[in-house]
């Protein structure tokens, strides 16, 4: 379209030329000034229709790339529509003497790097170059230290496309986006409702903001005012760190000990006393397409303490846990949710 109109000013501006009077004429000063502000108004006429037409493809390309994230949203929603069935069984990865802690991978990405997070706060963490190098502590090649710039709180870390997401340590609700490939602050948001004035679970007493990610995005796990003692999960937009919604859940902080959200369903773990058995006792689907009489009686392998954190990884659909110490991998079974009547 642009070069359309690039064209046309070229024919236009030949078309009023042929019609230019003799030299002689020209030379007239009354004639050369009449001429020149023609060729001011139509100059201005085209910059006008210019940067219009300008404005016009700007706000097109912007419907349409908006379209297109929400065709793949809802492309999203639609293919996830699988439950928990089961905790297939758990390999140890990697024992330490610290027993809080988290570690991940990017959850959306191909990247085969490892992320680990030792105690519940802190402001370093490190990068292993795969799951090998992280289980075999090797030195070749060595990890990555990483210093951020802000503490974290809790073990409620994420890595979603290449960004770190955690609860800012000294603020009650501030999450903060950084970039690992850059080594910067990328933003922050301040979660809504009350969030991180209280635990979110009982067994896990440094972690008031637990953040996840599941095959719909970025979600947050939190308590909120006017329901305590029961969890909130919110929605975050990951690209601006907008809410799109929060839900009250029936599901209890008292006796739980971690969560995680699958295909947009969230699954509370809770255990007695923070020992074994650890089992899923609340299951909230925001939808309504699954309910707790669904699912089977789901357990975890009995473990000596209660986990110090739980996310599931949509990528290889595993759950990554840290319990006493142990950095332990647990397989999922899942099957289709039955369809609505």
């Amino acid at each position: 379209m642009m070069l359309s109109l690039q064209r046309a000013s070229a024919f236009l501006i030949l078309f009023l030329v042929a019609f230019l009077p003799p030299p002689q004429c020209a030379q007239d000063p009354g004639m050369v000034h009449y001429i020149y502000q023609r060729f001011r108004v139509l100059e201005q006429g085209l910059e006008k229709c210019t940067e219009a037409t300008r404005a016009y493809i700007q706000d097109f390309q912007e419907f349409s790339k908006n379209i297109s994230a929400l065709l793949g949203r809802c492309q999203t929603y639609t293919s996830c529509d699988n439950m928990l069935m089961g905790i297939k069984s758990l390999k140890i990865v990697k024992k330490t003497t610290d027993t809080d802690g988290s570690w991940m991978k990017d959850a959306v990405s191909d990247s085969p790097k490892v992320y680990f997070f030792i105690g519940s706060r802190g402001n370093t963490f490190w990068e292993f170059a795969n799951i090998r190098a992280f289980v075999e502590d090797s030195t070749k090649p060595a990890p990555r230290k990483l210093i951020l710039t802000q503490s974290w709180q809790g073990t409620g870390q994420v890595i979603y496309k290449g960004f770190l997401f955690f609860h800012n340590q000294g603020t009650p609700n501030e999450i903060i986006k950084y970039n690992l490939q850059k080594r910067t602050v990328e933003d922050r948001m301040l979660l809504p409702g009350g969030a991180g004035r209280a635990l979110v679970y009982q067994h896990s007493p440094s972690t008031y903001i637990d953040l996840a990610v599941d095959e719909h995005g970025l979600w947050a796990i939190h308590s909120g005012p006017g329901i305590q003692g029961h969890l909130v999960i919110t929605k975050i937009e990951p690209g601006t760190l907008g809410v799109e919604h929060s839900w009250d859940t029936p599901c209890r902080s008292q006796d739980a000990e971690a969560s995680f959200l699958l295909c947009g369903v969230l699954y509370v773990v809770y255990s007695s006393g923070g020992h074994g058995p650890h089992r899923i006792n609340c299951v909230y689907d925001p939808l309504g397409t699954i309910s707790e009489e669904d699912l089977p009686k789901l357990f975890f392998p009995r473990r000596p303490r209660s986990h110090s954190m739980i996310h599931y990884n949509p990528r290889d659909k595993q759950l990554y846990a840290w319990n006493d110490g142990n950095q332990i991998i647990y397989k999922v079974q899942t099957k289709r949710k039955q369809p609505l009547e």
